[in-house]
């Protein structure tokens, strides 16, 4: 069994930063794909980044435009995401995921992924 738990969340102002960081319990995640998801009240819960089990590769949404950055650091079986240049569109509750059978042809889709966090509220005011 796994659990993750997030942390880093809080209230900005747009253009300001964050870190996201995602410790997991239970087991070493250094062969699992892990990514963020991030879902604003109403909307579906939708990925921001995924990154491969040596972080060698990353994805990301279009919609981030090249402001996030998706990290890990297996020795700590901790994933990260900074977040730069926030928007107020940015708001929602932010997700870890993981999942031992990571395919790279689904990192987009919830239902990849197997583990999951609670959430961590990132609310950016304009």
């Amino acid at each position: 069994q796994v659990q993750l738990v997030e942390s880093g969340g809080g209230l900005v102002q747009a253009g300001d930063s964050l870190i996201l960081s995602c410790v997991a319990n239970g087991r070493a995640l250094n062969d699992h794909g892990m990514a963020w998801f991030r879902q604003a009240p109403g909307k579906e819960r939708a990925v921001v980044a995924a990154i491969n089990w040596n972080g060698g590769r990353t994805y990301y949404a279009d919609s981030i435009e090249g402001r996030f950055t998706i990290s890990r650091d297996n020795a700590k079986n901790t994933a990260y995401l900074q977040m730069n240049s926030l928007k107020p569109e940015d708001t929602a509750v932010y997700y870890c995921a993981t999942t031992p059978n990571w395919r790279l042809s689904r990192w987009r889709e919830p239902t990849e992924y197997v583990y999951w966090g609670q959430g961590t509220q990132v609310t950016v005011s304009s």
